[in-house]
């Protein structure tokens, strides 16, 4: 049992399980910044809550890239980490636009409250989001 924890949370892997297992914990942090800044600008601030959205998404995406690279993924296919992060960024752009279109769907045309829209919207980007990166950006195997 303590080497199945040493596995999952300590060291470099490049095991497709294991990954995802710390992007869920990754992903969950940076969603909490996302969900927090959401929350913040749209009833503190007054935004409309998809500029609160795109601004949280964002904060999230910077969050979740400097600890994905840090815990998650080590095999990076680039070697310019800014050229890797705009790539990123990219993906996590076409996150954000599934995540709008959800949220303005489950909130103007089904009338969910929002924040219920964005934790549904989550759980709908999170697979998208992990394995479009994942294939994209990080090496899939090792090589022998």
């Amino acid at each position: 049992m303590k080497d199945l924890i040493q596995k999952l949370l300590k060291g470099e892997t490049n095991q497709t399980l294991i990954q995802l297992f710390r992007y869920f914990f990754v992903g969950g942090l940076a969603f909490v910044c996302d969900f927090a800044s959401l929350f913040a600008l749209t009833e503190y601030a007054g935004w409309h809550y998809l500029y609160s959205a795109a601004a949280g998404f964002g904060i999230g995406t910077v969050v979740n890239y400097m600890l994905s690279i840090r815990w998650v993924f080590f095999d990076h296919k680039m070697r310019d980490l800014r050229l890797e992060f705009l790539i990123f960024a990219g993906l996590g752009g076409i996150g954000l636009l599934f995540n709008h279109g959800f949220m303005w769907l489950f909130t103007e045309l089904v009338g969910i409250q929002y924040l219920i829209s964005k934790l549904i919207t989550t759980a709908l980007v999170f697979f998208c989001n992990f394995f479009s990166r994942k294939l994209i950006l990080y090496q899939t195997e090792k090589k022998p």
